[in-house]
């Protein structure tokens, strides 16, 4: 590939990436660069022939020999390209963030030792080959590594994997996520990109975020502005009838027309217009709440334009779970997408009357591309090819669309054309029966399609469905049950058939054709009845009036004469459980039905911080604080009317709890009583007690294996008079105090006032144990800082001087927990620190629950050590003495 390619798709106005740049002739230079664009993906990039050969490999190397990893051949990139990080505009290909992941020098195996020049016609004949074998000497990636073309996978599949030898691993190579040249994460480059390609230093970058002007759109390039300029004007509207397409029985090959996956989901048509946005459905129904985060996230785009485009529910794979989309509530039930693949009027212009693939290019620009709004790629491609991987890939289908195409509404054109891997079906539902001795809310439905006014019946289908879904069905039935036969011919639903000659006897309800589902089948027979009918979901986006059977055209009459369609999604990352519009809400967590009430409840009045967004909170934090939760006793501190109401202790549950909560039982010597503490164990047991308005969470310091043996020996900075600046001071000196003793600590923030030191136990101490050990180490702190600190218990003798308490580590003793949301002002959330970020103008602010889950995505669970095997203290204690 020449850097044509690459140039055509770049414009050097509009983009900071290089287009151009020397090889030195002396070595050959790797570089992979980490890119978050429509997905994130690295980009595998080698010099040879003095451009960087380019592959993107979307689950990055891997140092396991037994892993092979995917990588898409892409276009040769200028050799400058191997020290780019820094943002790539919105709109512009490739739109995104960038870091140098990794880089270094390389050679060819069978060549090593020579020259760069016999090197490189080594490397060029392997290239030709299919398979180079290349020897890497980088920061990350070292030893031997191997790209070989991948069969089936298309003209520019290749596979790359680790060779065995000494630097081989299973240790996953792509956990370390930082840049080896600016030592950012993909989020915090993209937060702050003070090495962007071309500037001529960060303190200039800075300089000019400061001078920044009001933010505009991104300026059209001269192309765009001049399609635009010879597009007629036209008003906005808010309503449309989008361009249909014909369904056709084979793909075909033409260089005349382009191909898109077919997505499995809800049409769907933005209108965004001055700030105003409207989400509709292709018959004109709002879909504004219903699927509010995108609705949400076409507000922020701030262009005026009319799109089409399909909403889908992606799993991992980024494939399309139409299933998921029909059951969806909330963010909790699934990675909601809206796929963008058309525009229609933009910014007082019509584009209808424009071709294709000019609407294409304008879309490409305009469209700020973000992880819940995508562009639909188009593939200039063999559509026979394309078509057998959507197959192999589970997919719907592909989309055929001509290249020189005017967008016609309200039209099924020959236009554009939709080729299913599997047939598919649209269908209205006229009625459901019910065979004998059985216990089911319903055995089959009986579906159809209108002919002109009448309703032809083509079937019933009795799989695809559990029994919730068929409770949920049954409501939507309810109103809708008639005496009246729907369909033009009352169906024989007991006839037998070679198939089944003796069918159960089964009762028929008829209902009013006014609700539609979808179907998959093998075949149509002859006498017009679906063969091997399987259900696949509800429909609520269409009107049952214009359901008809789809009958494929041949292509020949339409049509004269391995690169993935979809990209890997990764697992995405949790948003929100409850939607929010609902005050009451049910959902099943861990098989459990929890019901959560007064969600519109306000928790923190300054902040209007609800109920809602406190057990939103809690559902998007669940797995990194629930390893400091299970097995552990809850002491659980309500606040039913949030943090301005009156709460009170809760630690007995005793008949009170639902079943399936596990409790501890524990007897109070105290008052000579059993208590039943409720026991943290799954997300379900967190949200019940979020629910209960519990904003803070306290569990014991053991857990119920070892209930008198603590995880973790806890120290308590509580400042009284002291500025914030003198509890990190101490924090240090701790730190230094116990690292000459060969202790490791951890610090996080108290969310209140404090900070909290823990030392990993491992419960193999008592509570006594660890209470005297954090006595001594206060008492040397306190020696180092008498002006500041106190280890007095009275509180009127610690002279408004910091109280170091040691005397959290006691039975029954709870702190808030990492991760926790506290009940203070602003809704700060004790986090855990990195030791560098302990220093002089940290404050308990920095750290909220407005912006906590978005630290814990980019740095992860950083206190995981308090949890591990735990210091040896006789050895501590030894190396104590002999200093």
């Amino acid at each position: 590939m020449a850097l044509e390619k690459y140039r055509e798709k770049r414009d050097e106005n509009q983009t900071p990436e290089p287009f151009g740049g020397k090889t030195s002739g002396k070595e050959l230079v790797f570089v992979v660069q980490k890119h978050d664009a429509s997905h994130l993906h690295y980009d595998f990039r080698i010099e040879m022939d003095g451009v960087l050969k380019s592959w993107a490999v979307p689950k990055g190397p891997s140092l396991d020999p037994d892993v092979k990893r995917l990588a898409m051949m892409v276009e040769d990139h200028p050799y400058d390209y191997r020290k780019f990080e820094g943002l790539i505009p919105k709109g512009q290909y490739g739109g995104g963030t960038v870091i140098v992941w990794d880089e270094g020098t390389y050679e060819a195996i069978d060549e090593a030792g020579s020259d760069v020049k016999k090197q490189e016609k080594s490397l060029v004949e392997q290239l030709k080959s299919g398979k180079i074998k290349i020897r890497m000497h980088g920061k990350k990636l070292k030893g031997d590594f191997a790209l070989v073309k991948a069969h089936g996978r298309g003209e520019n599949g290749w596979l790359l994997m680790k060779l065995e030898d000494e630097f081989a691993s299973t240790e996953d190579i792509t956990k370390k996520d930082k840049s080896v040249i600016s030592k950012k994460s993909i989020a915090q480059m993209e937060k702050t990109p003070d090495r962007i390609y071309g500037e001529e230093n960060a303190a200039d970058t800075e300089k000019a975020k400061t001078k920044k002007k009001p933010e505009k759109a991104p300026k059209k390039s001269s192309k765009i502005s001049k399609l635009l300029k010879s597009a007629p004007d036209e008003p906005f509207y808010d309503t449309v009838e989008p361009m249909l397409a014909t369904l056709v029985d084979k793909p075909f090959d033409s260089e005349d027309w382009l191909y898109e996956v077919k997505w499995d989901g809800y049409r769907a048509v933005a209108f965004l217009n001055n700030g105003t946005v409207e989400l509709k459905s292709r018959n004109d129904k709002s879909f504004n709440e219903k699927f509010y985060p995108i609705f949400e996230e076409l507000k922020k785009l701030k262009i005026n334009a009319v799109l089409d485009g399909e909403i889908v529910v992606l799993n991992s794979e980024g494939k399309a779970d139409f299933g998921a989309l029909q059951n969806w509530r909330s963010e909790a039930d699934g990675d909601l997408v809206y796929y963008v693949f058309d525009i229609l009027w933009l910014d007082g212009k019509d584009l209808k009357d424009l071709i294709f693939t000019d609407r294409r290019a304008i879309l490409s620009e305009i469209l700020t591309e973000n992880k819940t709004i995508l562009l639909s790629e188009a593939f200039d491609t063999s559509g026979i090819e394309f078509l057998e991987t959507a197959r192999k890939m589970g997919l719907e289908g592909i989309m055929a669309k001509r290249k020189d195409s005017r967008y016609q509404t309200k039209n099924r054109t020959k236009d554009w054309l939709k080729i299913k891997a599997n047939k598919r079906q649209e269908v209205v539902i006229g009625g459901f029966t019910l065979n004998e001795d059985s216990n089911k809310k319903f055995s089959s439905l009986l579906l159809g399609v209108y002919e002109g006014k009448k309703l032809v019946y083509t079937g019933k289908v009795g799989t695809g469905f559990n029994a919730k879904m068929q409770t949920e069905m049954m409501e939507l039935f309810q109103p809708l049950i008639t005496d009246k036969v729907p369909f033009s011919e009352e169906p024989d639903v007991n006839k037998p058939s070679r198939f089944r000659p003796n069918p159960p006897h089964a009762t028929v309800t008829w209902l009013k054709p006014e609700l539609l589902c979808e179907v998959n089948y093998t075949e149509i027979t002859s006498d017009g009845i679906m063969r091997h009918p399987s259900f696949q979901g509800m429909r609520t986006d269409k009107d049952a009036k214009k359901v008809v059977l789809e009958t494929e055209k041949p292509t020949e009459e339409i049509v004269s004469e391995e690169t993935s369609p979809i990209k890997m999604r990764g697992k995405a990352a949790r948003k929100t459980l409850l939607n929010p519009k609902n005050k009451s809400q049910a959902r099943k967590i861990n098989g459990r039905e929890l019901k959560f009430s007064n969600l519109d409840k306000t928790f923190w009045p300054k902040e209007k911080i609800t109920k809602r967004d406190l057990i939103n909170y809690y559902y998007q934090v669940a797995p990194y604080i629930l390893p400091y939760l299970k097995k552990r006793p809850q002491s659980m501190n309500r606040f039913p009317d949030g943090i301005e109401g009156e709460q009170f202790y809760y630690k007995d549950v005793t008949g009170r709890a639902p079943s399936w909560v596990e409790t501890y039982l524990y007897h109070s010597e105290k008052d000579n009583r059993d208590r039943h503490y409720l026991v943290g164990k799954d997300e379900a047991t967190l949200l019940y007690m979020a629910n209960l308005g519990c904003i803070e969470m306290n569990p014991w310091n053991s857990t119920i294996e070892k209930p008198e043996h603590p995880t973790y020996c806890i120290i308590d900075l509580d400042p009284d008079q002291n500025s914030f600046d003198q509890v990190v001071e101490t924090a240090l000196v701790t730190r230094d105090i116990l690292s000459d003793m060969g202790v490791q600590c951890y610090c996080k923030t108290s969310g209140s006032t404090g900070l909290h030191l823990y030392i990993p136990l491992g419960n193999k101490y008592t509570y006594e144990q660890s209470k005297e050990f954090a006595r001594a180490i206060v008492t040397l702190v306190h020696r180092e800082l008498p002006g500041i600190t106190s280890i007095e218990r009275i509180i009127k003798e610690r002279e408004g001087k910091m109280y170091l308490d040691f005397l959290q580590n006691r039975p029954h003793a709870t702190i808030a927990s990492v991760y926790s949301v506290r009940p203070k002002p602003g809704a700060t959330v004790s986090m855990p620190l990195h030791w560098d970020e302990v220093k002089i103008g940290l404050k308990m602010t920095d750290f909220t629950i407005f912006n906590a889950v978005k630290r814990l995505e980019e740095v992860g669970d950083i206190f995981k050590p308090v949890l591990g095997k735990g210091i040896d203290l006789l050895k501590v204690l030894q190396k104590f003495e002999e200093k």
